[in-house]
């Protein structure tokens, strides 16, 4: 996606964690610019202390929202409808929603409706709903493993196979089945159309969750599943990178 799409980011204070803000925010920053970037909670509350030292650091406006009923998240409806205001001013070309609360499933539905890119992020808890309602979904959680990764020297190559047994059998059989799906005649096909198309079957996809920086790495720790084809193109520094199954699993 290219780097001045417009991406207006709404975060839910009351159902995320504070201490993960930066790596959110480079994260997003992957897939566009964000241009509005606004965080929901009843400031007065203790529990949203700790949000108050990072907004100004990455120039988050915070949105009071006073809890008039206790056991109610009144957030939840002022992101909503500033979502809405956002959607119908035609300023941004795509949504970030900050959250693990499904009550925003009809909401990335709905801007996804209208033709607007939704990233969600949230924690591993996050409901099915949520993450099925967006394009792609990030877990925080594999943010946190990359702060704590970052600076290391890379993991030796024996220690892959050990990643790859992390793979159940589901995603084993999504890899396989978009590798089928798109396959030439030779049953070659390219990596970043597989890649993007795992992403459109489960959003949640992410090599991170099972220990690889890129899709490329973990792939190629499934040798006894996959072939890979690394293809110089007319620019000698650039490869164009093709996977196909195996004899005995394209034949299943």
């Amino acid at each position: 996606m290219p780097v001045n799409t417009r991406f207006a980011v709404l975060i839910d204070a009351d159902n995320v964690p504070y201490r993960n803000v930066r790596e959110m925010m480079e994260e997003i920053a992957k897939y566009g610019t964000p241009t509005t970037k606004r965080i929901y909670a009843d400031w007065t509350r203790p529990n949203a202390a700790g949000w108050k030292g990072v907004l100004l650091e990455h120039a988050i406006t915070p949105v009071q929202q006073y809890s008039y009923t206790v056991g109610k998240n009144s957030s939840d409806s002022a992101l909503i409808i500033d979502a809405m205001d956002l959607l119908y001013q035609g300023n941004v070309d795509g949504f970030c929603l900050v959250s693990s609360d499904s009550d925003f499933t009809r909401l990335a539905v709905r801007l996804r409706e209208s033709g607007k890119m939704v990233i969600g992020m949230g924690e591993k808890k996050t409901p099915p709903s949520l993450i099925s309602a967006c394009d792609r979904f990030i877990f925080i959680e594999v943010l946190d493993t990359t702060t704590k990764k970052a600076g290391k020297k890379e993991a030796p190559e024996k220690v892959v196979p050990e990643r790859a047994q992390k793979l159940d059998n589901e995603t084993l059989s999504l890899i396989e089945d978009t590798i089928d799906d798109l396959s030439d005649e030779d049953g070659w096909a390219f990596l970043g159309d597989v890649g993007n198309m795992i992403v459109r079957k489960k959003p949640e996809f992410d090599p991170r969750n099972y220990g690889f920086n890129k899709l490329t790495p973990l792939l190629k720790s499934l040798k006894s599943l996959l072939e890979i084809d690394e293809r110089h193109s007319d620019n000698r520094m650039v490869k164009h990178v093709y996977v196909r199954l195996k004899a005995s699993q394209s034949s299943r």
